[in-house]
């Protein structure tokens, strides 16, 4: 039974963690899915490599109002796929030969399953056939997490559902059921389908119903909820709700009943509002979220802990209650983003390093962008929030519309809500819906990291005329001035 210094479980964010200051330790990574993560292979790198030709598609929608008068006359699908995942796969592939190779030769690589068999114990099936048996002092869980797919009657069995990729998904299994997709397959798609049911009203669903829409796709998006993008700003998701219905068919208040095979290719039985009703479409994607993959290393066998969403437990330090045993990404935290996954790799390398001194990682302030048309962005607590928790704000909505930036576009309908503390001015969140939501919230993040007040951000510095950054300088300016206390 060989035993390691540090065992990674997970090549996503996990696989930065080797570094020159770890090159006397004897090393293990343990991979089951592709090298690089959710992110790399069927998350955020490869949606916005779909996303921004669907922006291209799409601009001819927009044309008529700036006098424009264009349209879209075919999309190369396979192209636009080989292109992608052209580089994607290259990238996964040489990512895996590095660490295999003679450039890491204090690490050893395990291509399988690994679960905990004991204290610090892990047992590997390997995908050769074969099994190992794996001890370590250290143990890093960054094993991501998995598409979620919800028991439906007559859906396809789904074998990959514990953790991992979803081999099943996309083609008849051998119960005869219905064929799907998650996010896991959708991408790589043979040939444009004609039509395409979208199950989920999250952020995963409305990316995938812009992307299938931009590029001539008939797309129907069904939502349990009474919005879309419901975890949003209030006002953001009833104004999301409202385009995302006049560009395509948005079932609300919705659930699927049962799934079955049809000549068209799949045939949804739905409850709606106006009582049972059936639905067919070539193609559906099944998009109601992702689970972490912590029960799925049987992580109890170790003494590690759960919590009630099945999340790793870690404290502010990202260790676990087992002494040497870490976790971060989306296997530990709520925050299911790259860039959180990121960080808080930054702070285990720093505290498997330095033990003795150990770094905390900062979720004060975590960004987040959907990227669809309209694109969203959010930082910080919510207006409903910081009224149903009693927590003194005042508010200012800019809109794109009063802005030289947003006349030059003919905006209607997307703004920037601010909210902030009435006796600091300190930032307390912003939601944008609008064009390049995602880079312009930049500015306030970095004002709430540094706590700068609003208005000497506003007035402090230069603002580009006529510019998009523009909507921050002016709802920073409409905010009030600080009321301090007393």
């Amino acid at each position: 039974m060989p035993h390691f210094d540090l065992v990674i479980i997970g090549t996503g964010s996990g696989n930065s963690l080797p570094g020159p200051e770890f090159e006397h330790w004897n090393i293990a990574i343990v991979e089951d899915g592709l090298f690089g993560g959710t992110c790399l292979n069927v998350g955020c790198i490869p949606t916005k490599m779909f996303v921004h030709p669907a922006e291209l598609a799409d601009a001819a929608r927009h044309g008529n109002a700036l006098g424009i008068d264009a349209q879209l006359n075919s999309v190369d699908w396979p192209g636009i796929r080989d292109r992608i995942f052209g580089r994607i796969d290259a990238i996964e592939a040489g990512g895996r030969a590095y660490r295999e190779g003679p450039e890491c030769p204090n690490i050893t690589v395990f291509s399988g399953r690994g679960r905990f068999s004991g204290h610090k114990e892990l047992h590997v099936e390997l995908h050769d056939g074969g099994t190992a048996e794996v001890t370590a002092d250290r143990f890093v869980l960054a094993a991501g997490s998995h598409a979620v797919v919800p028991g439906l009657p007559g859906l396809a069995d789904n074998p990959g559902t514990d953790g991992g990729l979803v081999p099943g998904a996309g083609a008849p299994d051998s119960s005869g059921g219905a064929p799907f997709h998650t996010s896991d397959t959708i991408m790589r798609l043979a040939e444009l389908p004609a039509s395409i049911a979208i199950l989920g009203g999250g952020y995963i669903a409305a990316e995938f119903a812009h992307v299938f829409s931009s590029f001539g796709v008939h797309v129907t998006q069904i939502a349990r909820g009474k919005r879309l993008l419901k975890s949003q700003d209030t006002d953001v998701s009833v104004q999301y709700t409202k385009e995302a219905e006049e560009r395509y068919t948005v079932l609300l208040n919705t659930k699927v009943r049962g799934v079955a095979t049809s000549a068209a290719g799949v045939e949804l039985q739905l409850d709606g509002p106006d009582g049972p009703d059936t639905l067919t479409a070539e193609v559906f994607l099944v998009a109601t979220g992702r689970k972490p993959n912590g029960a799925g290393l049987d992580v109890e066998k170790t003494g590690v802990g759960l919590d009630g969403h099945g999340r790793v437990v870690v404290d502010e330090f990202q260790r676990t209650a087992v002494d040497g045993i870490y976790a971060l990404g989306d296997i530990s935290s709520h925050h299911q983003l790259k860039h959180v996954a990121n960080h808080e790799a930054k702070v285990v390398k720093h505290n498997l390093a330095n033990p003795d001194a150990p770094i905390s990682s900062d979720h004060r302030f975590v960004p987040a962008a959907v990227f669809t048309d309209p694109q969203i962005a959010s930082v910080g607590i919510t207006e409903a929030h910081a009224v149903k928790a009693g927590i003194p704000h005042a508010v200012k909505v800019q809109k794109y519309a009063d802005i030289a930036a947003g006349w030059a576009r003919e905006d209607s309908g997307h703004f920037l809500k601010v909210l902030a503390d009435p006796a600091t001015g300190l930032l307390l969140g912003a939601h944008v819906i609008g064009p390049e939501a995602a880079t312009v919230i930049q500015p306030l993040i970095q004002a709430m990291h540094f706590g700068q007040s609003a208005h000497d951000v506003a007035n402090n510095q230069y603002w580009i005329h006529p510019a998009l950054s523009e909507l921050v300088e002016n709802a920073l300016l409409g905010l009030p001035e600080p009321r301090p206390a007393g």
